[in-house]
């Protein structure tokens, strides 16, 4: 499997973005996709560009804040080691350095330490509540139907998971889902999406579900 074109990672101060693929349309069309698949992840987030040496145009920059504005995504910042691109930048009128310590913009978050890559809740998530979280998150409660839980590492949650679940929001393959009872109406991995077998009968038992040879399984979880 080749490079992908952008890379996306979560981070206290936001979304770390990171072109890799030479062409800007490459970059912008994988974006895109990356947005859309996860899109109630990064709604409203914000986002740290890192261009490194690379040059970056003004063209190139309103094409990729068209984008993120599809999404009500703010393009904070801009980290460049090249003086066109923190020009234009500044011309823009983005940062170009991270404050020591930038605040915290989910308030989900609250209760995690700046910096911190894992977020710790007690609650049993109803219908129509969302938990978001950069980082790994292990829930002390239930997810129940019309609930929902989208986090950019792991996910584990020491209850009944009956709602949505998502691992791996940002891209990670190697992020796993853990669960006392692993019964969800629709389980996603990065990219891969499953949902539980229609069997009433199967017994329940804690589980781990991650990816194996390009498709989710699920395994006791001990």
């Amino acid at each position: 499997m080749g490079d992908m074109p952008v890379t996306l990672k979560g981070t206290a101060e936001g979304i770390r973005l990171k072109p890799v693929a030479a062409a800007w349309d490459d970059v912008l069309r994988a974006l895109q996709v990356a947005l859309q698949e996860a899109e109630a992840f990064f709604r409203g987030g914000r986002v740290i560009l890192e261009m490194g040496e690379r040059e970056l145009s003004k063209s190139e920059l309103v094409t990729l804040r068209t984008i993120l504005d599809q999404f009500d995504m703010e393009l904070w910042a801009v980290l460049s080691d090249n003086d066109s691109t923190i020009r234009t930048a500044r011309a823009y009128g983005l940062r170009t350095r991270l404050p020591r310590s930038a605040p915290q913009a989910d308030p989900e978050a609250a209760s995690a330490p700046p910096g911190a890559n894992a977020l710790l809740v007690e609650r049993t998530l109803r219908s129509g509540q969302s938990l978001s979280f950069p980082g790994h998150v292990t829930l002390l409660g239930d997810i129940n139907p019309g609930g929902e839980v989208i986090a950019g590492g792991n996910v584990v949650v020491w209850g009944k998971v009956r709602g949505v679940i998502h691992a791996g929001a940002l891209g990670d393959e190697s992020a796993c889902i853990c669960a006392l009872e692993l019964a969800p109406s629709q389980l996603r991995i990065a990219g891969h999406i499953s949902r539980a077998p229609d069997d009433r009968r199967r017994k329940a038992r804690p589980e781990i579900a991650r990816i194996s040879d390009d498709h989710i399984i699920a395994e006791p979880w001990t």
